[in-house]
Formats: structure tokens, sequence, C-alpha cells
């Protein structure tokens, strides 16, 4: 054979016909089904991750690293076929052995290639004290509408499996439905050793053992929790209810809420000095940043905030600076975090300023901001009341959850509507890997040290049907005048889809209609409403709609074809069209 497999992959073989990715330089029947386009995007998923597999130059080793993501194809595959009606029945049979067999096989190598690496020889560390990048380190994303947290190795960059806290859609709207809903945030225990997540529309925090991966206790709180992390000492959870207006103070070894401490309506998040005094939480609902005294529960400083969508918020290493982000004015803003208490400077940082972390390393003290209206992380160079931007880096569709590795040599960033983690090399600001996910990505968190001995695989499932989603894009008609831009991921839950549109460079205040529509072109033929929002100051808003949408939408279905159109409400006027693959 003259060429390696890897050189073939490396081509960049595409999967436009059903079996199009399958070789190297043969030709195949194009067939433009939905079906065939699924079966395309899980052989382009294969031949991504084949090519990213690490390789050590052990035989052994590396034949396995790339048969994982081969048989992952075939899983992914299998799976599509049995979301089909009907059929052939031995097809199908084999389809479900497929599914059994190839996941005990890659259960099988993953194993070895634990074996085959070099033994961990414990977190090392920087001159500076901070934990070196290693396989022992871990990152995880709360997966909103696959309901998992997805768990990855940042020492290869590839997702090792997710934790399943519950179904998706309809099957998480059963009455007697006991598993956790729309999984949205997270933090961790100072030993590294527990983590602690968020689920929004089943109000309870979760405690997860990090080296096992099992779940240690579930904890139900009040309405709508957003975000939650322990306490620098370990003895408490703190976990802010934005649904109402108080901080729950959770036991984590009782498994229990001990207090409560009143806030600004709507607290966002929460986050403590280093050395454990305050509590800082900016609040989603009201312009106001409040900061708690750890030792008495008490609000001891209101601060102003320049609008009331604060998600979220990263404090300092030496703990002087709060840096907190503002969703719907586009602006993130820099509090000192000892008394006096103030804001030091207001930035402007673009449209859907989603998450914010601050990260030290050779080269300096920054900040990295994810701005989903863009697709970009924005990175500013710290200093107090001045800070500098230095470097605008595009990492994919609507970037949300970010956090630095515990050295501050990498940050990784979940991208919401594209069902994947950005890995940034910080000295170079460039993004060094894409690594495919769970559904919807919101918080994310990097956990050093989290796995102490061996590869911390145990009790992780596959994605399986999370892997199912496309995504796409829609700009303004060329001539109309509009700036607008949007970002839509359509994710499979079995009969039914989430489809999520996040729009910017819109009209702010005004009322706006997404239509399926039929065609392209103006009128645009039949036309179905299915969602309708209002944009926030910056002219940016993200909305949802459910349905079986992703068949209807997916590229060369050529007997059941439709698209997406954003118009003004009340108006046939074009805003926004999907744009053609």
């Amino acid at each position: 054979m003259t060429i390696t497999l890897r050189k073939c992959l490396a081509l960049g073989v595409t999967g436009s016909g059903m079996f199009g990715a399958l070789s190297c330089g043969h030709s195949a029947h194009v067939d433009r089904s939905p079906f065939a386009w699924e079966m395309a995007q899980s052989m382009e998923r294969m031949k991504r991750d084949m090519a990213a597999a690490p390789m050590t130059g052990d035989p052994g080793h590396d034949f396995a690293a790339m048969m994982i993501p081969h048989h992952q194809g075939a899983v992914d595959m299998a799976r599509i076929l049995l979301a089909q009606r009907g059929g052939d029945p031995a097809l199908r049979r084999l389809a479900q052995e497929i599914v059994v067999t190839q996941q005990q096989e890659m259960d099988l190598m993953s194993r070895r290639i634990a074996a085959l690496s070099p033994p961990p020889a414990g977190p090392t560390s920087t001159a500076a004290g901070r934990i070196r990048v290693s396989g022992q380190d871990r990152v995880y994303t709360a997966d909103q509408t696959s309901n998992t947290v997805s768990v990855l190795n940042p020492a290869t960059n590839r997702l090792l499996g997710v934790i399943r806290l519950g179904d998706t859609v309809p099957g998480a709207l059963n009455p007697l439905y006991k598993g956790q809903l729309l999984v949205h945030g997270m933090g961790f225990s100072p030993d590294h050793r527990t983590l602690c997540v968020v689920s929004i529309g089943s109000n309870s925090v979760t405690l997860i053992d990090t080296a096992t991966n099992k779940v240690k206790g579930v904890v139900y709180i009040g309405r709508a929790p957003h975000e939650a992390f322990f306490t620098p000492d370990g003895k408490e959870v703190w976990a802010t209810v934005r649904g109402q207006d108080y901080v729950s103070v959770i036991d984590p070894v009782a498994m229990k809420e001990k207090r409560r401490v009143v806030t600004a309506n709507g607290p966002g998040m929460v986050l403590f000095h280093p050395q454990g005094r305050y509590a800082y939480v900016p609040s989603s609902f009201t312009p106001e940043v409040d900061v708690v005294d750890t030792r008495t529960y008490q609000v001891i400083a209101r601060i102003p905030q320049a609008s009331p969508f604060s998600p979220n918020l990263s404090v300092t290493r030496d703990g002087k600076e709060v840096w907190f982000t503002l969703k719907d004015s586009g602006k993130t803003q820099v509090m000192s975090g000892e008394p006096p208490f103030r804001i030091l400077t207001t930035l402007n940082t673009g449209p859907i300023t989603n998450h914010v972390t601050t990260v030290d390393n050779a080269k300096g003290q920054f900040a990295y901001v994810t701005v989903g209206g863009e697709n970009k992380v924005k990175v500013y160079r710290r200093g107090g009341a001045n800070p500098q931007q230095v470097a605008t880096i595009a990492v994919g569709d609507l970037p949300h959850g970010v956090w630095g590795s515990g050295d501050g040599t990498r940050v990784y960033v979940g991208l919401e509507n594209q069902d994947a983690v950005a890995a940034i090399d910080t000295l170079t600001n460039q993004v060094i890997a894409t690594i495919p996910i769970g559904q919807q990505p919101m918080a994310l968190v990097y956990v050093p040290g989290a796995v102490p001995t061996g590869n911390g695989t145990a009790n992780l499932a596959s994605r399986g049907s999370a892997g199912i989603s496309s995504h796409l894009t829609m700009t303004a008609p060329q001539g109309s005048g509009h700036q607008g831009h949007a970002t839509v991921s359509v994710n499979g839950m079995g009969p039914l889809d989430t489809l999520e549109i996040a729009a910017s460079g819109l009209t702010p205040g005004k009322t706006y209609t997404l239509w399926l529509v039929t065609s392209r072109t103006p009128p645009f033929g039949h036309k179905q409403a299915l969602a309708t929002f209002t944009t926030n100051i910056s002219g940016s808003q993200i909305a949802q709609a459910i349905g079986p949408l992703r068949e209807p939408l997916a590229p060369n279905n050529r007997d059941r074809q439709r698209y997406l159109l954003l118009t003004l409400k009340d108006s046939t006027t074009p805003v926004l069209v999907q744009q053609t693959p």
C-alpha cells in the first residue's frame, strides 16, 4: 500500500456521498437522502477523530488509538440505522449487535492503551507552584440538551466519555421521570476530588466523585439554580438559586441545605476570595453584585452592575480583581476583590458575552472572555483599571464556558452551538484542538489532578445519540443592508430535535420570528413559525424550538428540504436567511 491510513485521512476525503469517506481515490454513487447525509456526517467525525489520534510509536498503542474512533464511527452509523422506521430485520439485529460488541471492544482497547502508556508520576508543578497539564487532569462540561457531563483528558485532548445524569426530551418530560434536567452549572472542591453539577430544570446539585465518575448524591434546592462552587476550605457548597433571591449553602457530607444567604433577585454565580473571606455574587435579574462575608453570611457591599444580566465571574489568584460578564449588554466589568469594593473599569466585549476566566502564565496575567455573538474569545492583559486587549481568537459556534489549566498554559472553551470544546494554547493564543462532546455545553471547568491513579474512565458512557447533530449558519441577504448573523444547532433527541439559534447584529429591542420555509428565495414558499424572540440591548438573543427538524433541514433532502428564515414580527421581509452548506 503506497499511502498510509493517516495520510489518506489527512487528504481530507469527504463524505459527500454515503460511502465517500470509505476509500481513497474511489468514487461512489451519491445518495442525497437525509439518512445518507447523517451517515456521511458520522464518517466525517470518524475521519477527524482518527486523524487526531495520539501516536506514540508503539504499534499496539497506536493501533488501539486509531481503532477506538473507527469503532465509534461504526456504533454511530448503527444507531442512525436503528433510528429509522422499519427496514430489514436481519440488518437491524446486526446493527444492535454492532452497538454492543464494538462498545465492549472500545472499552478493552481503552484499558490496553492505559496499560501501554507510561504510568503517571503524579502532578508536577512549575516553579511558581502551579500544576502542569497531565493525563490526571480533567476538563468537564455541563451538556444542557443531552443532560450529560462530558469528560475530557487534556493531555490527549480527547473525549473519554460522558456521565449520564438524565434523559433527553421527551423522555425527561415524563411525570415519573427521576433524572436531572437542563444540566447547566459546574464547580469543584479544593481537593479536586468532587465535582458539583447544577441542573436548572430539576432544581438540583449533583455531587460526583472525579476519580470514579460516580454520583455521590443529589441535593434538591430552590427554583432554577444556575451555578455552584465549593468554599476554599471545602466544607460548604454555595449554589445560586437564580429563580429566586438567595444562595443555598449546602453541607456536602450530609448532602442537605444548611442555610440560605439572601441576595439581590436572580443571583447568577458565586465564587470566593482565595482566602475564603468574601463571596462574590452577581445577579442575572438585578443590576447589582453582592459581596458576602462568609463568616456572617451577610451582604456587606452592593456594587452596581452596568446592566442586569450577569451569568458568570472569575476571581484572580491574588484576590485583587473580580471580572464579571454582562450577557445582555455585551460588556465585561472589573471590580476590586478587596475593600473598598468598587468598579475599576467597564469593557465593551461584544454581543452575547458569556463567561470569563483569569489566567497567569509566563507571559503575564490575562483574562479570556467568550463572546458568543462573534464566535470569538477576546484576551485582555490584566491591569486593574487599565486592561488592554491583546488578542482575538476565532474558536467556533457560540463559545460559552471557559476555564484555564492549573499552570495557565491552556484555556478550554465550550462551543454551545457546535457541541464541542476548543483548546487554546495561551502562549501562542492559537486553537490547538477542537473536541466533539455532548449536546450544547454550558459551564466548563478544568480540574487539575482529578484522577489520582488509573485511567479515570470507569463508569463513563459513549456519547451515543448525543453525537448526532447539525450546525447551520444564517446571514443577511445580499444587498439588504442588514448586518446580522446567526449560528444554529439542531440536536437529535430521538423522535424529536431541539433547535437553538444565537443571533447577533440585529436591532435592539425588536421582536423577530424564526420560520421554517420551503424556499430560500422570496416569497419563500410555505412558512411555519418556530420561535419568536425580542433582542436585548446589544441587538442579540438566543431562542429555542423543539420538533422533528433535523431531517427537514438536512442538506440535499430533495423530497422535504426546508430552510430557516428570520423576519421582524408581522413582516415578510427577510432579515437573515439560512446559508447552504
